[in-house]
C-alpha cells in the first residue's frame, strides 16, 4: 500500500485540479492520497466526484500556524470541515491572504520588481492566494529562476526584504481546534531549515504534550540527518511518523508518491479520527 498524505491543488497553490490530483495520484500508483490545500476545503468535492477507482481519498488541510515567531505548517486529517470554531478559524487566516499578498506587491515594486496583483490573481486562478503565487509571478519577470529561488532573504523569505505577516494560528490553539472537529494533527515538515527558522525541538515536546499525533519526516526538505534526528524524537514523545511528497503540481519539483507514509501509520491516523472518513473511490468522472 502507498499511501502520500501532503498534496495541494488549485483550491491553493498546486497547479493540478483537485479532479487532475487524484486522476494523477491513481496513475502514480497510489493507494491514499491526502487532499491538504492551504487553509481551505474547497477542493473537497472535486477531488470526491473524479476519485478514480481503487485510490482512497484522506480529505485535510494545511493550516498556518506561528509560534514564538516562528511561522510552521499544521496538517490536520478527517477533522469535520463545518465544524463552526475550526471553520471561523481557517475563514480569518484565508482572508487575510489578500492584503498580504498586496503588501508583499507592494514590497516588490518598491524594490522595482514590476509585479502586479493581476499577474498574481491570475496564476492564483482562484486559488486561496499565497507566497508560491508571488514566487511564481518573479519566475515569470525573469527575477529568479524557479520558486523556492525566491523563497529567500533578498525576497520571501521569513523576515525577507518583500515579506509581509499574516494572521496565522497558535498552533496549541489549531490542536485544540482540530481535535475539537474530530481530526488528527501531524507537524508538517518540521525541520525545513532552508525556509526560514524552525520551531525547537522542546516546542515540539510541549505540542506532543498538548496532543500533537504526529511529525512529518520524510519530505524532500529535510536531509538524512534531519530524519535521523526526527525518528528519535518521535519515538522519545511517542508521535507518529509521517511521509509525503508535498506535490504541488509543476510548481515543484517533487513527484506524487516520493515519499511515502507507513501503512500502520496511515491506519492509525484513520482510527483516532473522529470527524470524518477516507473516501474510497468508485471510478469518478
Amino acid at each position: 500500500m502507498r499511501v502520500d498524505l501532503h498534496c495541494h491543488s488549485t483550491a491553493s497553490d498546486g497547479t493540478d485540479t483537485p479532479a487532475e490530483l487524484v486522476r494523477n495520484a491513481a496513475a502514480a500508483g497510489l493507494d491514499v492520497v491526502a487532499l491538504t490545500d492551504h487553509d481551505t476545503t474547497r477542493g473537497y468535492d472535486e477531488a470526491i466526484a473524479a476519485l478514480p477507482e481503487g485510490l482512497t481519498l484522506v480529505t485535510g488541510a494545511e493550516l498556518s500556524c506561528r509560534v514564538d515567531g516562528v511561522s510552521m505548517h499544521m496538517l490536520a486529517y478527517l477533522f469535520d470541515p463545518e465544524e463552526p470554531a475550526l471553520l471561523a478559524e481557517r475563514e480569518l487566516v484565508r482572508d487575510d491572504r489578500v492584503p498580504r499578498a498586496q503588501g508583499m506587491i507592494a514590497k516588490l515594486n518598491a524594490l522595482d520588481v514590476p509585479v502586479t496583483w493581476e499577474q498574481v490573481e491570475r496564476i492564483a486562478g482562484g486559488g486561496s492566494v499565497g507566497r508560491p503565487h508571488v514566487a511564481s509571478a518573479l519566475v515569470e519577470l525573469g527575477v529568479v529562476p524557479t520558486v523556492s529561488d525566491a523563497f529567500t532573504e533578498e525576497w520571501l523569505a521569513d523576515g525577507g526584504r518583500a515579506y509581509v505577516e499574516k494572521h496565522e494560528t497558535d498552533p496549541f490553539e489549531a490542536i485544540r481546534l482540530v481535535k475539537g472537529a474530530g481530526g488528527v494533527c501531524v507537524f508538517a515538515h518540521p525541520a525545513a531549515a532552508k525556509r526560514g527558522r524552525t520551531v525547537p525541538e522542546s516546542t515540539i515536546g510541549e505540542l506532543a504534550a498538548a496532543g500533537l499525533d504526529g511529525i512529518e519526516v520524510d519530505h524532500m526538505d529535510h536531509d538524512e540527518d534531519a530524519r535521523t534526528r526526527l525518528r528519535g524524537l518521535a519515538a522519545e514523545l511517542g508521535l507518529l511518523v509521517t511521509g509525503s511528497s508535498d506535490y504541488h503540481g509543476s510548481r515543484k519539483t517533487v513527484a506524487l508518491g516520493a515519499y511515502t507514509t507507513h501503512p500502520e501509520v496511515y491506519g492509525e491516523i484513520t482510527r483516532r479520527a473522529t470527524g470524518a472518513f477516507p473516501v474510497p473511490g468508485t471510478g469518478g468522472a
